[in-house]
């Protein structure tokens, strides 16, 4: 799936719903509960459980990237899958700690 910044994804086996921020140039695997998301205008399919070791969940406003930081995904609607690449899950990015003021 071509991916670009502003492209908006649900689940096919949870209610996760995201917004890429950061998309890399190339076709990219994006999954939820180890299965590929779906367009929004995609009608409905019959939702199934996500795959084992893919079913941690997606908080609602955090930002999800890969190791390198290539891709960054806003989770607009949490749901039980988790996001990956392929089989390679994504993790939560850090919040950057504001600078002091004295």
């Amino acid at each position: 799936m071509e991916l670009r910044a502003g492209s908006r994804l649900k689940s096919a086996v949870c209610d996760t719903e995201v917004i890429a921020v950061k998309a890399p140039s190339e076709d990219i695997d994006i999954r939820c509960g180890g299965v590929p998301m779906l367009e929004p205008s995609d009608t409905d399919t019959e939702k199934t459980s996500p795959v084992e070791g893919a079913a941690n969940g997606t908080q609602m406003g955090k930002r999800y990237v890969d190791s390198d930081e290539s891709i960054e995904l806003l989770c607009t609607k949490p749901g039980e899958g988790s996001l990956g690449i392929g089989d390679t899950l994504l993790s939560i990015k850090e919040s950057k700690p504001l600078p002091a003021s004295d």
